[in-house]
């Protein structure tokens, strides 16, 4: 069926559109709810590569999908022992980092291109495009770079597959990427790529919407809708609790 789409599309483009390869990219999932209890999810990522004279001309191509969540600013520290404790040595800033940055590709990264194209593209944990704040030496900043996305290693928050792409047929691909129960929400992009001689000749985009729903759900719309009077009621809620903890201690 995604074949046969994919033929009737490529026969409405003109002649000079088809001399490169065409991704028919899919998501098995659009939409993510993260309940009470979430314990992760696994997306499945498929889809077609047609080579320019249709499916039955397709070439032999590397499949790589690269799925990214939303940026945000991140500060890292650096522990050192002093004095025999450990205590916080130093820190680095950075603008925006993904909160989430997954890959898999249909064998490894470093056999399908060179390092300049994997970094162009970020095609691995070793080439995300990471935006420093501030003047740093750029030693220091590679440390606290690779600190960063070790961290986020062990946190399952950043993940690399080495041979998580499967190809039937020199046609049809597929991935699975596991999320994690600490997934943050909001949106992700699916990005696949289609790979030959080093070059990446085509690549297509998919978007994964990760949302709060239920209770906790409805209390960050809130926060976000009436930020004011969330604010109110937060140091509200804070003041009763501590006079009602006063009131407890000073019976006994």
């Amino acid at each position: 069926m995604l074949i046969a789409l994919a033929a009737l599309l490529l026969g409405a483009l003109p002649a000079a559109a088809q001399r490169e390869p065409v991704l028919v990219p899919a998501v098995s999932q659009s939409r993510i709810e993260v309940r009470q209890g979430f314990t992760g999810a696994r997306l499945l990522l498929y889809g077609a590569v047609i080579g320019p004279g249709g499916a039955a001309r397709a070439g032999d191509y590397d499949i790589v999908v690269v799925l990214k969540g939303p940026t945000e600013p991140v500060r890292i520290r650096e522990k050192a022992r002093i004095a025999g404790i450990w205590m916080n040595a130093g820190s680095s800033d950075f603008r925006s980092a993904p909160a989430f940055f997954a890959v898999a590709s249909s064998r490894p990264v470093r056999e399908i291109v060179d390092e300049r194209t994997a970094a162009i593209y970020e095609l691995g944990t070793d080439f995300i495009q990471l935006s420093p704040s501030g003047l740093i030496d750029p030693e220091e900043q590679a440390r606290f770079a690779h600190g960063l996305v070790e961290l986020r290693r062990r946190q399952g928050l950043y993940q690399e597959n080495p041979r998580g792409v499967t190809i039937r047929e020199k046609v049809l691909y597929q991935a699975r990427i596991d999320l994690p129960s600490n997934v943050t929400t909001g949106r992700y992009t699916a990005e696949t790529f289609a790979i030959a001689r080093g070059r990446v000749l085509a690549s297509a985009t998919a978007r994964i919407e990760v949302v709060k729903t239920g209770f906790e759900g409805q209390v960050v719309a809130a926060a976000q809708r009436w930020s004011f009077f969330y604010g109110l009621g937060a140091i509200a809620l804070s003041l009763g609790m501590g006079w009602l903890a006063g009131r407890l201690f000073a019976r006994v």
